[in-house]
Protein backbone atom coordinates (compact mmCIF):
# COMPACT_ATOMS: atom_id res chain seq x y z
CA UNK A 1 0.00 0.00 0.00
CA UNK A 2 1.72 3.64 -0.89
CA UNK A 3 1.26 6.48 1.39
CA UNK A 4 1.71 10.50 0.60
CA UNK A 5 2.13 13.46 2.47
CA UNK A 6 0.98 16.96 1.81
CA UNK A 7 4.29 17.85 0.23
CA UNK A 8 2.80 15.34 -3.25
CA UNK A 9 -0.13 17.63 -3.52
CA UNK A 10 -1.26 17.97 -6.28
CA UNK A 11 -1.60 14.68 -7.06
CA UNK A 12 -4.05 12.02 -8.19
CA UNK A 13 -4.57 8.78 -5.11
CA UNK A 14 -5.13 5.84 -6.49
CA UNK A 15 -7.19 2.65 -4.88
CA UNK A 16 -5.09 1.04 -1.60
CA UNK A 17 -3.01 4.65 -1.20
CA UNK A 18 -3.28 7.17 1.76
CA UNK A 19 -2.60 10.70 1.78
CA UNK A 20 -1.12 12.24 5.55
CA UNK A 21 -1.62 16.08 5.90
CA UNK A 22 0.83 17.60 7.80
CA UNK A 23 -1.42 17.68 10.67
CA UNK A 24 -2.05 14.07 10.36
CA UNK A 25 -5.32 14.05 9.27
CA UNK A 26 -5.39 10.90 6.81
CA UNK A 27 -7.51 10.84 3.21
CA UNK A 28 -8.25 7.48 1.69
CA UNK A 29 -11.25 5.93 -0.48
CA UNK A 30 -12.75 3.09 -1.66
CA UNK A 31 -14.63 2.72 -5.17
CA UNK A 32 -18.24 0.96 -4.81
CA UNK A 33 -17.93 1.54 -8.69
CA UNK A 34 -18.03 4.86 -10.16
CA UNK A 35 -19.15 5.83 -6.67
CA UNK A 36 -15.84 7.27 -4.44
CA UNK A 37 -16.66 6.57 -0.43
CA UNK A 38 -13.87 9.46 1.02
CA UNK A 39 -12.67 8.35 4.68
CA UNK A 40 -11.29 10.93 6.77
CA UNK A 41 -8.69 9.49 9.16
CA UNK A 42 -9.42 6.43 10.81
CA UNK A 43 -13.21 6.76 10.29
CA UNK A 44 -14.61 3.06 8.43
CA UNK A 45 -17.55 5.49 7.66
CA UNK A 46 -17.66 8.19 4.63
CA UNK A 47 -17.63 11.19 5.21
CA UNK A 48 -19.31 11.57 2.06
CA UNK A 49 -19.98 9.38 -1.58
CA UNK A 50 -18.45 11.08 -4.84
CA UNK A 51 -19.40 10.31 -8.18
CA UNK A 52 -17.37 11.13 -10.71
CA UNK A 53 -16.49 14.78 -11.55
CA UNK A 54 -18.12 16.13 -7.85
CA UNK A 55 -15.54 17.84 -5.29
CA UNK A 56 -15.45 17.76 -1.61
CA UNK A 57 -13.54 20.38 0.28
CA UNK A 58 -11.05 19.20 2.83
CA UNK A 59 -9.52 21.19 5.78
CA UNK A 60 -6.32 20.39 6.91
CA UNK A 61 -3.22 21.49 8.30
CA UNK A 62 -4.88 25.05 7.92
CA UNK A 63 -5.48 24.62 4.40
CA UNK A 64 -8.21 23.63 2.42
CA UNK A 65 -7.91 20.42 0.06
CA UNK A 66 -10.58 19.82 -3.14
CA UNK A 67 -10.59 15.95 -3.39
CA UNK A 68 -12.38 15.66 -7.15
CA UNK A 69 -13.61 12.09 -8.27
CA UNK A 70 -12.40 10.44 -11.87
CA UNK A 71 -14.34 8.05 -13.18
CA UNK A 72 -11.33 5.52 -13.14
CA UNK A 73 -10.33 4.49 -9.88
CA UNK A 74 -9.05 7.77 -8.53
CA UNK A 75 -9.09 10.75 -6.63
CA UNK A 76 -7.58 14.08 -7.89
CA UNK A 77 -5.89 16.15 -4.88
CA UNK A 78 -5.00 20.04 -5.55
CA UNK A 79 -4.86 22.79 -3.13
CA UNK A 80 -7.52 25.19 -3.26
Amino acid sequence: MSSYTQKDIPFTLKHGEILTMDDGTTVRFESNGEAKDIMLNQDFSPAITLFPDNDFMVQASGKTFKLTAKFEDALDIVEA
